[in-house]
């Protein structure tokens, strides 16, 4: 990686120093995605295989189908 001339080194400073960080209530925000990151799960390659595959059958995202199977799971309790 090359070093950065004064210029582009006072620019980015700049940059860094009069950004604010975007938090908000859509979860959008960089501190927003860290949070849901942290419930990431890890499966074995059976369950994300099924879950891919499950996901381009009905257009949906792996995450809603596994939203949609915990849900179901706690109706049957309850």
């Amino acid at each position: 990686m090359k070093d950065l001339s004064d210029e582009e080194y006072a620019r980015l400073a700049e940059k860094w120093t009069k950004t604010t960080p975007k938090v908000g209530p859509n979860g959008s925000g960089y501190f927003s995605q860290r949070k849901a990151a942290a419930h990431t799960v890890t499966i074995d390659d059976f369950s994300a295989n099924y879950l891919n595959t499950k996901a381009m059958a009905d257009h949906k995202t792996p995450a809603e189908i596994v939203s949609e199977m915990v849900r179901e799971r706690v109706a049957a309790i309850v």
